[in-house]
């Protein structure tokens, strides 16, 4: 790009998650400045998580000037709860939280459980909307442990780092397992090569 200093919109409310990928963006050297904007999004409750992203998205089209990218993320219990919270995350976070997940639950020893995000991009030099994906497996935690990260990071193992919760880990641990970091690392990799064949063209 011809400005070194282009910059790009991370459009959330969420200041743990701008905070989160901003230590990320400052270790990537990308082409980009990084700046939170907080300007209100339509959210809808869809089946999964990679269209309420693409709503989200596309409801604040033309109101930002420059490129810029949403993030959504789910939650899913896949044994016993058969997937949820999953796209209802939000709703059930901050209505039982997770003491009323581990209340759901009587067998710890076999749950199932993944986190998944969909960061949708609206790149302004192609004029087109592209995804990246990430997802990260693990278990749910009987307790709730940890006071690092936000949302259900306390109740979730992941699988490579099975002796702690994500809440537990440090934001630079967390970033080079989770889900999230997963779905930045192919956001980056788009915004140093100007393309990417790891994202999904909508």
């Amino acid at each position: 790009m011809d400005n070194a200093k282009d910059t790009i919109y991370f459009i959330t409310g969420n200041n743990y998650k701008f905070n989160e990928i901003e230590k990320m963006f400052q270790k990537e050297r990308t082409s980009y400045l990084l700046r939170q904007n907080t300007i209100d999004t339509t959210e809808i409750q869809a089946t999964s998580i990679k269209e309420v992203a693409l709503f989200k998205l596309n409801s604040v089209k033309g109101k930002v000037n420059n490129s810029y990218f949403i993030e959504d993320a789910g939650f899913f219990i896949d044994t016993p709860l058969n997937g949820f919270p999953g796209v209802y995350s939000k709703y059930v976070l901050e209505t039982i939280g997770n003491k009323g997940i581990i209340k759901l639950i009587d067998d710890f020893n076999h749950t199932k459980a993944h986190f998944e995000t969909f960061i949708a991009l609206y790149f302004k030099p192609l004029n087109k909307t592209f995804l990246f994906e990430g997802a990260v497996e693990g278990k749910v935690s009987k307790t709730i442990r940890g006071k690092n990260g936000f949302g259900f990071d306390p109740i979730f193992i992941p699988n490579k780092i099975p002796s702690k919760t994500f809440a537990e880990l440090t934001t630079e641990e967390k970033n080079s397992i989770s889900h999230r970091g997963k779905a930045w690392k192919k956001l980056f990799e788009f915004l140093k090569k100007k393309k990417n064949d790891n994202c999904q063209n909508v």
